[in-house]
């Protein structure tokens, strides 16, 4: 977790519980139908009715095509307030800002149970990020070497960004 989060959400130890509420109803539809594993990517099976397949989306790069198609903005599933700048674009107060945080992170809780209940269980990461103007939850699958973020969360400076794995360490 980046600095940012830790103001808003406090401290929380390595290996401690993910902290989070219950998903709203609607991030749990998100989520009814499971995972797919498709040539190699791992998507929530409503994602995969509507999305390409990552042989013909990804040309190598499965990390970063499970990352958008896996991408969504929790303020849309989430019944905080979100105001407009004269300019027309959004705008999420602090405490929205947590709120959706601690949603995302009660998400990421369950997606991580998801691939961990998988049959053989797919090791995942989750990237919750809330900021002034939105809040985007997604994932992947870890593989070594690869990640979608910057390794040093404190580079997103106008974002509180959490990382949440489940499985095997592929990286330090």
């Amino acid at each position: 977790m980046n600095d940012r989060a830790v103001s808003l959400l406090g401290a929380i130890g390595h290996g401690a519980a993910v902290p989070g509420g219950e998903p709203t109803p609607a991030l749990r539809a998100r989520l009814a139908g499971g995972l797919v594993v498709r040539d190699g990517a791992v998507v929530l099976a409503e994602t995969a009715r509507r999305s390409v397949g990552p042989a013909e989306a990804a040309r190598g790069d499965l990390t970063g095509w499970e990352c958008g198609v896996n991408s969504f903005h929790l303020e849309d599933y989430v019944d905080v307030p979100v105001g407009r700048l004269d300019e027309g674009g959004p705008v999420v107060e602090v405490s929205a800002q947590r709120e959706l945080l601690l949603q995302g992170l009660g998400l990421a809780r369950e997606v991580c149970a998801l691939g961990r209940n998988a049959v053989p269980p797919i090791p995942l990461r989750c990237i919750v990020s809330a900021g002034p103007s939105n809040a985007v939850f997604r994932f992947h699958r870890v593989r070594a070497g690869e990640r979608w973020h910057h390794p040093d969360l404190d580079a997103y400076r106008e974002e509180h960004l959490v990382v949440v794995e489940w499985g095997p360490l592929a990286e330090p």
